[in-house]
């Protein structure tokens, strides 16, 4: 099973003091998941006051410490309307990843239900990163069959709300000739984890989509969600 870490997304130290923030703590907590076998991470980039940012020289200042921590891990990132409403903004930000050279993230993830969606997925293609594209329900997968698949992506993130079965949502994508990667949030995550093995499909797990452990109790950080998401993944195979 593909396995992705999702390290902080909007979290902050105030939901669990293991979510990482800076650079350099973004950079441990991608260390500790990769001597685990994780070969990809997606995150959350924060300026100086802790806000997630699309800004290239402060996007790149935690990619690149992450590189340096682990050559050979993939990292993506979040393109999120909510970092930058402004969708012309938005994709002239990303478009300005081209010259960051090793702070220039692998892939980024692009919400298909999102104003602009497919002008930042131009804007990504052009600066070199491969795009993940965010489904969240049917109509967003009906929205990207129509519009066709953009020339940068490698796969479907499929996030299953906290309320939600995974089942619709993988219907609506059935016809997707792309590799999917099927997560769940909050409520969902473990269930969803589990149908994911099931259906042999990569997914992720990280404090991002959850702070708890499948029994309910904290999880002490990223590398304990790791853990236990790879012993899931032993008992069902």
């Amino acid at each position: 099973m593909e396995l992705q870490a999702c390290l902080n997304g909007e979290r902050s130290p105030a939901d669990h003091p293991a979510v990482p923030v800076t650079a350099a703590q973004v950079a441990s907590a991608a260390a500790d998941v990769a001597a685990l076998g994780v070969t990809a991470v997606h995150l959350h980039p924060r300026d100086a006051t802790g806000r997630t940012t699309l800004l290239g020289s402060e996007l790149a200042a935690t990619v690149a410490a992450v590189r340096a921590a682990v050559p050979t891990t993939t990292v993506g990132v979040t393109t999120g309307a909510w970092v930058e409403p402004d969708p012309r903004r938005r994709a002239a930000l990303v478009a300005a990843w081209t010259g960051l050279a090793a702070g220039r993230p692998d892939f980024a993830s692009v919400n298909v239900h999102e104003d602009g969606w497919w002008e930042v997925c131009a804007a990504l293609h052009s600066a070199g990163v491969a795009v993940e594209l965010g489904v969240f329900d049917p109509p967003a997968a009906a929205t990207l069959r129509a519009q066709g698949l953009p020339p940068a992506a490698i796969r479907v993130l499929a996030e299953v709300r906290a309320d939600a079965a995974p089942e619709p949502l993988l219907d609506a994508l059935d016809w997707v000739p792309l590799p999917v990667l099927l997560h769940g949030e909050e409520a969902s995550t473990w269930p969803v984890l589990t149908a994911a093995v099931h259906r042999g499909l990569a997914t992720r797990i990280g404090l991002e989509d959850t702070l708890h452990l499948p029994d309910g109790s904290p999880a002490a950080d990223n590398a304990a969600l790791v853990r236990a998401a790879l012993e899931r993944t032993a008992v069902q195979s």
